[in-house]
């Protein structure tokens, strides 16, 4: 990854507060000395995550997959997770070193997105739209899946890379609207910047009149963006279970990484229909992939590194609090060499 300059400025108030009331309340986290044989989860409607075609594609043992509703984001997933509400939680890597340096202990195990010239985060505006710089961003209103995540930090970093100051930034509006919507409200002049990944993307240039301004993966190149965590405790208490869940994720990237996308859509499409959730399909022919190019999932420091000296510069976190070598893990990746096992 491509050295990046800055860190978000201000940590998201939401993401905060939740921190501090999951950290006091955990009355929600399953008795771990019970048995498990089944993990609790999120995830986002029209879309099938890695442990859902894990399960498809047999990859994760006798383990069931609990749905218990959509999610807006990463932060909102972890919080979820220190909450005990799910068994597992996918988001951003710069958010998973928040809530580790918060004190609550979870722990990666298996990478969950990336980005890469198939799949990335795009800030689009319209066509005929006068943006064109940062400074052109300055009083405008731009949507994003969620505050305190990756394209928050994104955005934040590459308008302070384009010369604005810590002022001109929080004249920049920050909207949050689910994914799926972001295109029709930046068409219907609601918002005047979208972000636009992978599949959204897609099927905006598709649709035509809109144009990109920049792109994560055009600042930092392919990376590994976010990962999938567990809570200590539970790895701990039940390392089968969190065995199985992360080979069959390792399976699925692979699976995903060595089959003909004709295929992974076709499969996509018939696990959405088959599990009856009142789903739009619309999205399924413009999926390309989950941007991890590192096979298997496997993590490695540089995937943590970046964010946790971002927080040291920031003085949110003390030198050596962190270490990016151990603050994940590969302990059950298949295709981990032992040299980036971590934790």
């Amino acid at each position: 990854m491509k050295k990046v300059s800055g860190w978000i400025k201000q940590v998201s108030i939401a993401l905060m507060a939740g921190l501090t009331l999951s950290a006091c309340n955990t009355s929600r986290v399953p008795d771990v000395s019970q048995p498990v044989t089944e993990l609790r989860y999120q995830s986002t409607a029209g879309l099938v995550n890695l442990p859902e075609l894990a399960k498809d594609l047999g990859y994760l043992d006798n383990i069931k997959l609990s749905y218990v509703g959509t999610v807006q984001g990463g932060p909102q997933d972890l919080l979820t997770l220190v909450a005990g509400d799910v068994d597992f939680a996918s988001a951003f890597n710069g958010a998973v070193v928040k809530v580790i340096a918060a004190g609550l202990e979870v722990v990666p195990v298996v990478a969950s997105y990336g980005c890469d010239h198939k799949q990335s985060a795009g800030f689009y505006v319209l066509e005929n739209s006068p943006i064109r710089t940062a400074k052109d961003f300055i009083g405008k209103k731009v949507a994003m899946n969620t505050f305190g995540a990756h394209h928050d930090f994104v955005l934040r970093d590459w308008l302070e890379q384009n010369g604005l100051t810590p002022q001109e930034i929080s004249e920049v509006e920050f909207i949050m609207l689910p994914p799926i919507t972001s295109e029709q409200a930046l068409r219907n002049g609601q918002i005047d910047v979208a972000v636009l990944t992978s599949i959204t993307e897609q099927r905006a240039l598709k649709n035509g009149g809109v144009r990109k301004i920049f792109a994560d993966v055009d600042m930092y190149g392919e990376f590994t963006a976010g990962s999938y965590s567990m809570r200590k405790d539970f790895v701990e208490q039940h390392p089968e279970v969190a065995k199985s869940f992360v080979e069959g994720v390792a399976k699925a990237h692979h699976w995903l990484q060595t089959t003909p996308i004709e295929e992974v859509r076709a499969r996509f499409d018939r696990i959405i229909a088959e599990r009856g959730r009142n789903e739009n399909h619309a999205l399924i022919p413009y999926f390309k992939g989950y941007g991890v190019n590192e096979k298997g999932g496997v993590q490695k420091a540089d995937d943590f590194a970046p964010w946790i000296q971002f927080m040291e510069k920031d003085q949110k976190l003390k030198p050596g609090q962190l270490n990016a070598e151990t603050i994940f893990s590969n302990k059950f990746n298949p295709y981990a060499d032992q040299k980036l096992q971590g934790l």
